[in-house]
């Protein structure tokens, strides 16, 4: 009796574990992501490239970074306005692309790329490509802030290797990541403090630590802050540009960034690679290029493939 009552224990056990693992394992995530083209798009799709939809119609031109509030309920999204012109602005709606709003301005922002949410302190930070800064606001817009400044002035403007575009945040340990793209073959990685020092200015701070130098042209982030391993999508020539990257957060000691060979390339091949989107809870990573394909792989870069192709010239992605 008492090897019967085990049996039927066991066999129980098996089969609620074995119903239980689909939906502990399951990978149903949805992706939002944006096209430059046609006007301005900001389109969504099941993470298998499944049920493509329209969002909304971007609210000004150039749309280029996303990021979703955590609690679900709002899209934000940068526009870049249009070349050279001090125009950009930042974006907000609800998730099902109603109820848009403009919360910075035209002009608050020169060309806003990556954005970032820090929902603990309810921050939304930026890179400002030819503002040349990192910047940050209030989740509604309000108390637009400059964190960093690489340059100011139209002759400064010129050299990319100025120019702020990817953005990354280590929340608990009080850090920011960014990328200047340069001009190939002189893109750089930073990272500082969420805050000025005391006594720091924008254009003056002793806390940013140049994390790798003599990249391609480095351009959107992610972090993985437990393995403490950081991300990015490379545009630059091929072999090393036109890739997905990672490499260790924190530097080996006394290496010069110049010469740091650490950088694991995880795929290439991308079309003018833009966006990047790390899924921790399940092991993958997406990433967007201005071909209009949509990437999926595994944080080892293994199983990449385009499961999504065709979708304009695309720009940032956020999953949720």
């Amino acid at each position: 009796m008492r090897t019967a009552t085990f049996r039927s224990a066991l066999i129980f056990g098996v089969l609620a574990t074995a119903l239980a693992l689909p939906h502990a394992q399951s990978a149903h995530v949805r992706l939002y992501y944006l096209d430059i083209g046609s006007g301005g798009r900001v389109l969504s799709a099941n993470d298998d490239g499944s049920d493509v939809s329209i969002v909304s119609k971007s609210r000004a031109s150039g749309p280029d970074g996303i990021a979703i509030d955590p609690s679900g309920a709002y899209l934000y999204w940068t526009t870049m306005g249009g070349v050279n012109a001090d125009d950009g602005t930042i974006e907000r709606s609800d998730r099902d692309g109603s109820h848009g709003v403009t919360i910075v301005p035209s002009g608050g922002t020169f060309t806003p790329k990556q954005l970032k949410i820090d929902a603990a302190h309810g921050k939304l930070y930026w890179s400002d490509r030819e503002g040349m800064r990192i910047m940050r606001a209030n989740l509604d817009g309000s108390g637009v802030e400059t964190l960093v400044e690489t340059g100011r002035g139209d002759e400064a403007r010129k050299d990319a290797r100025n120019w702020c575009v990817g953005i990354a945040l280590d929340v608990p340990r009080g850090k920011i990541y960014w990328t200047q793209k340069g001009s190939g073959g002189n893109g750089r990685i930073f990272r500082a403090n969420l805050d000025l020092p005391s006594g720091s200015t924008p254009s003056r701070r002793a806390d940013i630590e140049t994390l790798f130098d003599g990249l391609p042209e480095p351009i959107d982030m992610d972090l993985d802050p437990t393995a403490r391993l950081m991300y990015w999508t490379d545009r630059g020539d091929p072999p090393r540009g036109n890739t997905v990257n990672r490499a260790p957060m924190d530097p080996p000691a006394d290496v010069d960034p110049h010469k740091r060979g650490d950088v694991q390339v995880l795929f290439g091949g991308l079309r003018e690679a833009i966006g990047l989107a790390l899924d921790l809870p399940h092991g993958r990573l997406f990433a967007t290029d201005l071909g209009g394909n949509v990437y999926s792989a595994s944080l080892d870069g293994a199983d990449h493939k385009i499961i999504l192709s065709g979708q304009g010239s695309l720009t940032g992605i956020a999953i949720r």
